[in-house]
């Protein structure tokens, strides 16, 4: 996606920190902005300092508060950017995330159902709301894309942040899976991976919900200004949208900015120990595998012709892996002939 002016982005988590500094970069760009966030006040503020930024018309940013994890208001939500600015967003970028720290083996319920519901779940909501949408008004006929920003903790193990490293995992692996996904409608996807953000996620706790409030990790005044502190010396969120905007405009599917020396450094050591591990098993594998190979295929001449299938198509299985027919929005080549 390479021309943003007249488009529309919608954008979670936009009220402060790296989603503000997307909506100031993007509305810039001259694109109609909206945001999402549960601080009324924090989006009030936002606008003003979007408008002051970008220089664009208040009409052309729209806040909405809800919560992301409530699919019903996600909805809701998804009809009012269309409402307002006359269709679905082209630029869908998922932001918003929570995060405590303390020994996963203290983690409660409520600590996962939290952490791992703003952080992948929600996306998971927004994806499956806007995405369909996106398809029908855009396929093959303008430029759109899906961005979230995960995380540099995603590429390695985080023993204090267990529920927020694994979430950000899964959604590395969700964005890679619909960058493929959406290249027959003509649109991308990109996962932003940044390490320190000079955001407000310190303080998430203070909107941690009633309900999951059960936490295993010690929270206190002095440990939020502690992340308040650490939080402070991350990158500035503008200069981190306009790392995004590079990234989606040359079609990368993952953007690491290298902003975080110590994190790049732990996170290359993490990924050694994967290559490793593969090179030590690809040995023992390519051998099973050529044992396998002789058992199902037999001996290949230039008289017999080409060789069988490996394994076959099950009788009534042609349609393995198709969406169902009745999806009005999905490609024809992907749907069950």
């Amino acid at each position: 996606m390479k021309n943003f002016k007249g488009k529309i982005a919608f954008i979670t988590g936009g009220a402060s920190g790296a989603g503000l500094g997307q909506a100031k970069v993007f509305s810039k760009a001259g694109m109609r902005v909206a945001i999402a966030d549960v601080r009324e006040e924090a989006l009030a503020a936002a606008v003003k300092e979007i408008v002051a930024y970008s220089g664009c018309a208040e009409s052309d940013v729209l806040s909405i508060r809800f919560d992301l994890t409530d699919r019903e208001a996600y909805k809701a939500a998804s009809d009012l950017v269309e409402k307002t600015f006359g269709g679905p967003p082209h630029l869908l970028i998922q932001t918003a995330g929570v995060n405590s720290f303390g020994p996963i083996e203290a983690s409660t319920f409520d600590d996962f159902d939290w952490v791992v519901g703003v952080c992948f779940n929600a996306v998971v909501n927004g994806l499956l709301i806007f995405v369909p949408r996106m398809i029908k008004s855009y396929a093959n006929k303008e430029e759109f894309h899906v961005a979230t920003t995960s995380s540099m903790g995603a590429f390695m193990a985080g023993s204090t942040t267990g529920p927020y490293s694994a979430a950000k995992a899964a959604v590395n692996n969700l964005m890679y899976s619909y960058a493929e996904a959406l290249k027959p409608y003509g649109a991308g996807a990109t996962v932003l991976c940044p390490g320190n953000i000079n955001s407000n996620i310190g303080d998430a706790e203070k909107f941690r919900p009633a309900h999951l409030k059960n936490t295993g990790y010690h929270v206190s005044e002095g440990t939020m200004k502690t992340l308040r502190a650490i939080h402070a010396m991350g990158i500035d969120p503008v200069e981190l949208g306009e790392i995004l905007k590079e990234g989606i405009e040359n079609g990368r599917v993952i953007v690491l900015p290298d902003h975080d020396p110590d994190g790049r450094a732990a996170m290359i050591r993490s990924q050694n120990e994967v290559i490793e591990a593969y090179t030590f098993t690809a040995e023992k594998r390519e051998a099973y595998m050529e044992e396998k190979m002789k058992a199902f295929m037999p001996p290949v001449n230039e008289d017999s012709g080409p060789p069988p299938s490996m394994w076959g198509v099950p009788e009534g299985g042609e349609a393995f892996g198709q969406a169902r027919r009745d999806l009005d929005y999905v490609d024809d080549d992907k749907k069950a002939k």
